[in-house]
């Protein structure tokens, strides 16, 4: 199988060689030699080392690591540099998506971003240092990049393409991003109506990969498990949602079952992929649109556009915080825009284009993904006639507890309906999230559900 050459890294807004953006999928591993990059002119999971040429975005030093029980903010004594808004977005529409600046326009006297010194905090364990120098060398695509394929084992953890050569591999890396192995959390969604008015709906969440189940085979075609179980409020509490996520959806589609309480029955859930509605969402995210983009990849054309930088949501500890009540968070159109925080970060730019003959909402979708954490921090959603609808932004922080770069929350917009849903607000919860640990194969079997039922 042939070695493809590995990409050379520039600080600046650069494009690749259409041989490397051609999708074959005769897709290779890198060498050793390549993969050596990583620790050096690389971080260890992929990154540019060094920072830009004007010193807007610092070189990565490590990342911050911090274990304490209660998550301090690091950079609360950060000033604002400048705020994007409606009178001076035509000076930054180069380093915004086409949905930021939309959303600028839309909501012109609230909507805006705050723009903070840049801090590249994303730091992970060496264990997961050590498995995406491994994956570098021995892991790849599938023909029909449904899959991964490599080594003795397969993949197991870390980022499965460290130095990617399409925009399938990149997104695999979000798919497949450590969070912590296993997250056991309770955090609230809400789909806010156009006059800011909520309904917050509780939910806990446990959420394990395979390589942190116990009596997992080499075989078991499983990215992770999840079960899901409404809380609040009263009409829904006890609902719960079980989700097999396979690896490869092509060879076997994801797996979902679901308890009502009232009934004590557990039933095979219909397909919750694609364009389905999303649980909880009063009809604004479709069930792809949860992670920023979950699921299959084969109903698009994907093209890896390039590297750009970006002002991107990062380091959002305020948003995060427990002094704030949902009220302060949540209102009209959009979340609170004092609330959050952007730094500039360069991002991987992919597309996806909806293939002739296939059906989805969203006939175009990009997406922006951070170097550092292989997350989707932006994403745009055109609707059937090639229109910019849905902005989808994830509000980065790092977990510096447990070295878990994630998201304090993940928000869509819907252009079309004033609307949003927002998911992953823990600040009226008491119970910190936790992670690691092992989990019993036998919890995420449909058996299981009726005996997990209000235990939260």
């Amino acid at each position: 199988m042939m070695i493809k050459k590995a990409i050379t890294m520039t600080s600046a807004v650069f494009f690749l060689a259409p041989a490397l953006l051609a999708p074959t999928l005769t897709l290779a591993k890198v060498d050793e030699e390549h993969a050596e990059q990583l620790g050096q002119n690389l971080t260890f999971v992929g990154a540019e080392h060094e920072g830009n040429k004007a010193g807007t975005i610092p070189a990565w030093t490590g990342g911050y690591s911090k274990e304490e029980k209660a998550l301090s903010d690091p950079y609360a004594g950060d000033q604002i540099l400048f705020t994007i808004d409606k009178n001076n977005v035509a000076n930054y529409k180069d380093k915004l998506s086409s949905g930021q600046v939309a959303l600028i326009h839309k909501y012109p006297e609230t909507y805006k971003i705050n723009v903070y010194p840049t801090h590249r905090s994303a730091a992970y364990p060496q264990a997961i240092y050590d498995a995406t120098k491994s994956n570098a060398i021995h892991i790849e695509l599938n023909a029909a990049a449904s899959g991964l394929q490599g080594g003795d084992r397969g993949y197991q953890q870390g980022v499965p393409f460290p130095v990617p050569q399409s925009a399938e591999e990149i997104l695999w890396n979000h798919f497949t991003r450590y969070r912590g192995g296993q997250i056991d959390r309770i955090i609230h969604r809400m789909a806010p109506q156009v006059n800011g008015k909520y309904t917050p709906y509780k939910i806990w969440q446990n959420m394990a990969f395979a390589n942190n189940v116990k009596g997992m085979d080499k075989d078991d075609n499983i990215l992770f498990y999840f079960i899901g179980e409404n809380l609040e409020p009263a009409r829904s509490a006890g609902t719960m949602t079980l989700v097999n996520e396979t690896l490869d959806q092509l060879k076997e589609p994801r797996k979902a079952w679901i308890y009502n309480a009232g009934q004590r029955r557990v039933r095979r859930a219909p397909q919750v992929a694609y364009d389905t509605p999303q649980n909880n969402s009063d009809g604004q995210a479709t069930s792809d649109n949860l992670d920023m983009y979950n699921g299959s990849l084969d109903r698009y054309d994907w093209t890896l556009i390039g590297k750009k930088e970006l002002y991107i949501p990062y380091n959002n500890y305020k948003l995060h915080s427990k002094e704030l009540s949902y009220d302060d968070i949540i209102q009209p159109g959009h979340v609170n825009s004092d609330l959050t925080r952007y730094e500039l970060h360069r991002v991987w730019q992919v597309e996806g284009k909806l293939k002739n003959g296939l059906r989805h909402v969203y006939k175009k979708r990009t997406f922006y993904i951070d170097e550092d954490t292989w997350q989707i921090a932006v994403a745009d959603h055109f609707d059937e006639r090639g229109e910019l609808w849905r902005i989808a932004e994830s509000f980065h922080m790092n977990f510096h507890n447990a070295d878990v770069p994630w998201y304090t929350a993940e928000a869509i917009y819907d252009l079309n309906s004033s609307r949003y849903l927002i998911s992953g607000l823990s600040n009226e919860v008491k119970v910190p999230f936790r992670f690691g640990g092992m989990a019993k194969k036998s919890d995420f079997k449909p058996s299981a559900l009726r005996r997990k039922g209000g235990k939260h």
